[in-house]
């Protein structure tokens, strides 16, 4: 099931499109999203290695989330779009409810991939990993 939804902010009057995608928990399922990273990432002119990047950090995401995911839930994938930014917020119900650890090596390669990543855990086991990617490396750029 995918989600649209175009919204507007009002710190900036900036319109932003936000496409959710909800998919079985199972790494077969993985390729999608890499798909979906990719042409989105494109769509907002980042370059080739950076498209390469967002792919490798969403697929390296899953991968911390979903050998605890719970089978009866779904992966749910947000991706925001702005102008020179793309968020992308991957989300699995997990057994432990724990987020990964940040001294790890897996979210070394993350912080190296995306630039900015952060990490929350809900009451319900609901694991959030967000990832913020700017077009040319950094929020200034």
């Amino acid at each position: 099931m995918t989600v649209y939804d175009r919204m507007r902010t009002r710190a900036e009057d900036q319109i932003r499109d936000v496409v959710e995608l909800r998919l079985p928990a199972e790494s077969a399922y993985l390729s999608v999203l890499r798909t979906a990273t990719a042409g989105l990432a494109a769509r907002l002119d980042f370059t080739l290695d950076e498209i390469e990047d967002l792919r490798i950090a969403v697929d390296e995401a899953c991968a911390l989330l979903l050998p605890d995911a719970r089978p009866d839930f779904p992966l749910v994938c947000r991706f925001t779009l702005e102008t020179d930014c793309l968020e992308v917020t991957v989300e699995a119900t997990t057994n432990a409810g724990r987020t990964p650890g940040r001294d790890s090596f897996a979210w070394t390669v993350l912080t190296a991939l995306a630039g900015e990543v952060d990490a929350s855990a809900a009451d319900d086991g609901t694991v959030t990993l967000t990832l913020r990617k700017h077009r040319g490396g950094s929020p200034e750029a």
